[in-house]
């Protein structure tokens, strides 16, 4: 024999071949279930958060919102708008709605029916002054004393509602949410 292994050793070896192919198989597979329990621990944790953040959001009919913009002009959210509608509250003084003002920038730009709530954000002159400094433009209605967030149910920023041509709030969202995130559910309101 040219490996100096006898008859009896291959014996041996294939014999034993099934069970240790056995046991790589099952630490392979206790591995995925692993990651598959953290995987879901993971999920499970993150729909809890949400839960929570949107407990008190309003569903249903679209509340009331009206009022005068930072601009001067007058809005009034129609109790059934031609178009989906982007409700979106947001702060000055929060990261995340930093990172987010882009997004809702850029859909304000293309479609007319997104206004904005700044809540909790100062006087009139403090919005328009960090609005200017971040170089953003969209519809705000501001919200220094947080009543129309209290109306809606918002407790924390930033939040978007997408209201649908029946005035029924059919999306909402708490946290960042992509561009491409909130005009799909711009796009699905109008067959909802």
């Amino acid at each position: 024999m040219c490996s100096g292994a006898s008859h009896a050793d291959s014996a041996i070896i294939l014999k034993r071949l099934p069970s240790l192919m056995n046991k790589e198989i099952q630490s392979k597979a206790k591995k995925w279930r692993g990651y598959a329990l953290n995987t879901l621990l993971l999920i499970m944790v993150v729909v809890g958060i949400r839960v929570w953040q949107q407990r008190d959001m309003v569903s249903g009919a679209a509340p009331a919102l009206q009022g005068v913009t930072l601009s001067g002009q007058t809005y009034q959210l129609g109790a059934h708008p031609e178009h989906p509608v982007l409700v979106h509250f947001w702060a000055t003084w929060c990261p995340i709605c930093r990172t987010e003002q882009g997004a809702i920038a850029a859909i304000a730009q293309d479609d007319p029916s997104v206004i904005t709530i700044a809540m909790n954000s100062g006087k009139p002159e403090e919005v328009v002054k960090h609005m200017q400094a971040q170089n953003i433009a969209f519809p705000v209605l501001n919200d220094p004393n947080a009543a129309l967030a209290n109306a809606w149910g918002v407790h924390a920023v930033p939040a978007s509602f997408i209201i649908a041509p029946d005035g029924q709030i059919h999306f909402v969202e708490v946290g960042y949410t992509t561009e491409i995130g909130l005009r799909l559910r711009l796009w699905l309101a109008r067959f909802l």
